[in-house]
């Protein structure tokens, strides 16, 4: 098999695999993104002919442990009751729908970005369509703004979201670095979110009615809540105060495990074990990817169409993002970034711009595709149309300041 060959192999089932990743699945096929992954990142290695050391060194192993430490906390919390207790408290303070719209958005916007998005939405939207049927309003706008305001409020942090998380990883940015740079445009995000589904949904958010729920007690497991609660704050200290963050969250998880009453399997059962694969996967296509067609066409600029490489970079961002997901975006557009002098804010453009590319469509983002999915289960149904009535503005109106934000820094 000559070079040749094994290059237009390699770029079919690199194409092949991103569409698959983009669409979910394949038609006539039982196969989800990990398992695409997994079986393209497979063939890359035997058509190129890689050891599997060599493939292993393709894998961010910095990016693979930070997200198992991150869903190791995310599961003791749930387990112990954190996320209901918050829940509950939104629920007592709302007396409007607009307050109860701005609490799930700015509740759900700073958790998402302490938590991972994903993590959010799963346990807050079927509570949050109980509590909004028992109070008999329309539930479309305020789980349109949950999942809006989770992909928003994680732009904030490095582990705010998996895309993040690799960006934080290969930029070296410092958790406090970051945060100050991004979180004025996840709180703006967050007003704008709220702005946006008030203004499309008005007869919603119109009448001055009062709100009147049933409180309910969340169940709570005490020494768990207590242990988690510690070990949070001992890992955010530890994030600001710019020790290494994949080491902190590690660390944190570790003390977690260290415990007499959850059974290990309690744990791991419900990791997501498919989202790691799918990023140890994802990590060996777009490396190759980068090395047989990037690294070899790119001249080093970034300059493409409006003459400012950080908006071109946002733009392509905002636009890959929506045609093969966020991931795999960020991972195809990081080796442009790397070589470039002070590149620190084309890493928080590229932060920016693939978060807030989430909110365009209802497949957009996972977070939205949860909020989709555990909807329907309820029995409410939140259609493409429906979601984009609130997603092109939302994603337009937040880009728009992010850009303007970053070039401020600049």
């Amino acid at each position: 098999m000559i070079d040749e060959t094994k290059f237009y192999i390699s770029l079919i089932v690199i194409a092949l695999s991103l569409i698959g990743i983009a669409i979910g699945s394949y038609p006539g096929f039982r196969m989800n993104r990990a398992t695409i992954a997994l079986v393209g990142a497979t063939a890359l290695v035997i058509i190129n002919e890689l050891s599997l050391e060599q493939a292993a060194k393709l894998v961010d192993i910095n990016t693979i442990m930070l997200l198992f430490a991150m869903m190791v906390l995310n599961i003791n919390l749930r387990l112990s009751g954190f996320f209901n207790i918050i829940a509950n408290r939104i629920i007592r303070i709302a007396k409007t729908p607009q307050q109860l719209l701005a609490l799930i958005i700015f509740s759900s916007g700073f958790l998402s970005s302490l938590f991972l998005n994903d993590t959010i939405v799963i346990m807050f939207t079927p509570l949050l369509i109980e509590v909004v049927m028992k109070l008999k309003r329309n539930p479309i706008p305020y789980l349109i703004a949950l999942a809006a305001s989770a992909n928003v409020g994680s732009v904030a942090t490095i582990v705010g979201n998996p895309q993040n998380m690799i960006i934080g990883i290969f930029s070296g940015l410092s958790f406090l670095q970051f945060m100050t740079k991004l979180f004025p445009v996840a709180l703006v995000g967050l007003i704008i979110v709220w702005m946006i589904i008030v203004l499309i949904y008005r007869n919603e958010f119109r009448v001055k009615t009062t709100l009147e729920s049933d409180d309910f007690q969340p169940r709570i497991f005490k020494p768990l809540l207590i242990k988690s609660s510690i070990v949070l704050v001992i890992m955010l200290i530890a994030f600001l105060s710019g020790l290494p963050i994949t080491l902190s969250a590690l660390g944190a998880s570790a003390l977690l495990l260290i415990t007499r009453r959850i059974k290990p399997e309690r744990v791991f059962l419900e990791l997501d074990w498919s989202l790691l694969v799918f990023f140890s996967g994802l990590f060996i296509i777009t490396d190759l990817l980068n090395q047989i067609l990037i690294a070899p066409n790119y001249s080093g600029k970034l300059e493409l169409f409006s003459g400012n490489s950080l908006v071109d970079l946002s733009i392509i961002s905002l636009v890959l993002s929506n045609l093969i997901s966020n991931v795999p975006a960020v991972l195809v557009l990081s080796p442009m970034i790397k070589p470039l002098q002070n590149n620190e804010i084309y890493w928080l453009a590229l932060a920016m711009s693939s978060t807030f590319a989430g909110n365009l469509t209802l497949l957009g983002s996972v977070a939205n595709l949860i909020v989709a999915e555990s909807a329907k289960r309820h029995g409410v149904t939140i259609s493409f149309t429906e979601y984009l009535k609130s997603g092109i503005l939302i994603t337009i109106l937040t880009f728009l300041f992010g850009i303007l934000w970053l070039q401020f820094l600049v």
